[in-house]
């Protein structure tokens, strides 16, 4: 989910259809409300995300429909700039982070994330 996020990113393409093969429900709602909100503001995303996600929970744990994630991901190297001049948005560094998502097993079988929260820098 986050390479094809980091992809969209790069336009702010918001409408990606890559997004929908990884995410569903309220992930998919707010990685392409984000989005959007970037490609208003004329902001891009460049670089990528250094994740290392870990199994936290499987329910049921026997024939499990739902796992939660955990994940300390960095995004020192995955910054926002304006889509025209091509500088920093903001001084906000990247960092690590704590992140958790759900990622459920649909009706045909595929395993989507359908949420996820991700803290602040230093979280992690």
């Amino acid at each position: 989910m986050w390479d094809s996020m980091a992809s969209a990113a790069r336009t702010s393409d918001w409408r990606s259809s890559a997004l929908g093969h990884f995410a569903t429900g309220e992930a998919l709602n707010t990685i392409s409300r984000g989005l959007y909100a970037d490609h208003q503001d004329g902001l891009v995303t460049k670089g990528s995300p250094k994740n290392e996600p870990q199994v936290a929970a499987m329910t049921p744990a026997d024939e499990p429909s739902r796992i939660t994630i955990s994940d300390c991901g960095d995004s020192t190297n995955w910054l926002k700039y304006d889509a025209d001049s091509g500088e920093l948005a903001d001084d906000e560094p990247g960092g690590r982070r704590s992140i958790t998502a759900v990622v459920d097993r649909q009706q045909d079988g595929r395993w989507l994330v359908s949420d996820f929260a991700v803290r602040a820098v230093g979280t992690c």
